[in-house]
């Protein structure tokens, strides 16, 4: 398993905070579908008190206001700069922040109870203990409330897993639904996989760079490694546009019994 350093992931995500919204383009889509998913299953698609975990710019903020009619709303991210985004996305999409809990959302020692709804959008592959994560937000989450989120599975990024053998441990989408355990039932669950083309592998690169999601490489790229890594990724992830870049999104929605 791969070592998470979640002060790198901290200081990588703070840094691309701003640029974010411009260069996740997955993620985007990930959030827009989240938070339809969700409004699909709560009554009148309303919600008196919502906890989003990893807010980051805002991105499933916006699509959660666009789509459910929220009381109160309260957002986490590992990384300070988010406050102030997330804070500004809910007053442009005619909310407000009732609250902010900053820093590693495994360690929350006293995360908002009575939850109609518990929310993550592409955060929780960072999660050391996602088995124990769900188990402890069966607290929060009042019966007949929600949890949803979503993640990435093992082909995410294969391209550089394979070639800087660098990358997460991600569960699958049978292992997640497995951890819901007695206290969730299991509403809604589904996988896609989607390949990106970026003219190089340079490119490639710069995209993982600027959406932060690079907080596991620790190693420097040296000349000599970025020519030995764009020649085979050349070699072996060539398309038709330059070379090509995998994610694998998984969505899950339940409900707490």
């Amino acid at each position: 398993m791969a070592v998470i350093d979640k002060a790198l992931v901290r200081r990588r995500f703070e840094r691309q905070l701003e640029a974010y919204s411009e260069h996740a383009l997955v993620q985007v889509g990930m959030a827009e579908k989240l938070a339809r998913l969700v409004a699909d299953r709560l009554p009148g698609r309303k919600a008196q008190r919502v906890f989003e975990i990893g807010a980051g710019s805002g991105l499933l903020t916006a699509a959660l206001l666009s789509n459910v009619q929220i009381a109160s709303l309260y957002a986490n991210d590992i990384a300070p700069g988010s406050r102030a985004m997330v804070e500004d996305v809910a007053l442009r999409h005619g909310g407000t922040l009732s609250g902010f809990l900053e820093g590693d959302a495994e360690q929350l020692e006293t995360p908002p109870v009575g939850l109609d709804l518990l929310v993550s959008g592409a955060t929780v592959q960072w999660f050391e203990d996602l088995p124990g994560f769900i188990g402890r937000m069966a607290g929060s989450i009042k019966p007949g409330g929600l949890l949803a989120f979503s993640s990435f599975g093992p082909e995410n990024m294969k391209e550089i897993a394979e070639l800087a053998s660098v990358g997460l441990s991600y569960h699958t989408l049978d292992a997640i639904q497995e951890m819901s355990g007695s206290d969730y039932e299991v509403l809604f669950a589904e996988e896609e996989c989607s390949v990106l083309d970026f003219p190089d592998p340079g490119a490639v690169l710069r995209h993982i760079s600027r959406t932060g999601v690079n907080g596991i490489e620790q190693r420097t790229w040296t000349g000599a490694r970025l020519r030995a890594f764009s020649s085979a990724y050349h070699e072996r992830f060539s398309s038709c546009r330059g070379v090509q870049l995998t994610y694998h999104a998984l969505y899950l929605v339940m409900r707490r019994r």
